[in-house]
């Protein structure tokens, strides 16, 4: 199993990795670490490649695994939190829980402070990116901790790069449309199309928060099929996991 972790100084006792899909006992399309129930994958070899995500995570509270929806909802983990829950995004105070995204393409975002007081795992493609999903965990988190943003740690994970993700004038419009500077995040693919650069829309809307500190990896899941399963190259895939926590 390999395993990236974030580029920041956040605190010692936060724990935050992205998997790769080297390791693990799917097989076919799902070689590997594939961590998604919802894609058609042996339900035992996912199981069992949770387990081994689980053993090697040492301190982890159990992992509170979404459904995700492409929405901008976050909720708050704690023990007593039900897995399954609809939502694109979870945060905690707790060890009790270790809160986790997937994904096969979209970008995961994992927040934190310089304290080290609470953690989060965001599920960002462009409809959550569009929809505010950044800014409503970010602004629910900071009111509720009463955290500057000067504080505020954000780490950007792997994702589909700007050379490959290909949208529509639908989307690009959408995003210049609430913000004129997007436009610089696109430049023109095939007629009628673009290709989007999903870090450079999640740097527009951390723009707000004067003073964060935003960390990222530059690595293209859809570049790296060794490393990364890509649901933009590869159709039926599996999935990534990036997961953070308290120990």
């Amino acid at each position: 199993m390999q395993l990236i972790k974030p580029n920041w100084d956040a605190p010692e006792h936060v724990h935050a990795y992205s998997t790769t899909r080297l390791g693990g006992v799917s097989e076919q399309q799902y070689e590997g670490l594939n961590l998604g129930l919802h894609v058609q994958d042996d339900p035992h070899a996912v199981m069992g490649n949770r387990k081994l995500l689980s053993d090697q995570a040492q301190g982890a509270g159990d992992f509170c695994w979404l459904n995700q929806t492409h929405s901008n909802r976050l909720i708050k983990v704690s023990a007593s939190t039900e897995l399954g829950i609809n939502a694109d995004a979870s945060w905690t105070t707790s060890t009790d829980r270790t809160c986790v995204v997937m994904t096969a393409d979209c970008l995961p975002v994992l927040v934190t402070d310089q304290q080290g007081s609470f953690v989060a795992a965001i599920h960002a493609g462009w409809r959550g990116l569009y929809d505010g999903i950044i800014e409503n965990t970010i602004t629910e988190i900071s009111k509720e901790l009463d955290i500057p943003n000067q504080q505020l740690l954000v780490w950007l994970g792997p994702c589909i790069g700007p050379s490959a993700f290909e949208v529509g004038d639908e989307v690009r419009t959408l995003f210049i449309e609430h913000n004129s500077l997007a436009i610089q995040a696109f430049t023109a693919g095939t007629p009628g199309k673009w290709f989007a650069d999903l870090h450079a829309l999640a740097r527009l809307r951390l723009a707000s928060f004067t003073g964060i500190n935003i960390s990222a990896t530059p690595l293209c899941t859809y570049s790296y099929s060794h490393l990364f399963y890509s649901y933009r190259r590869d159709g039926q895939t599996g999935r990534l996991a990036t997961f953070i926590y308290l120990r």
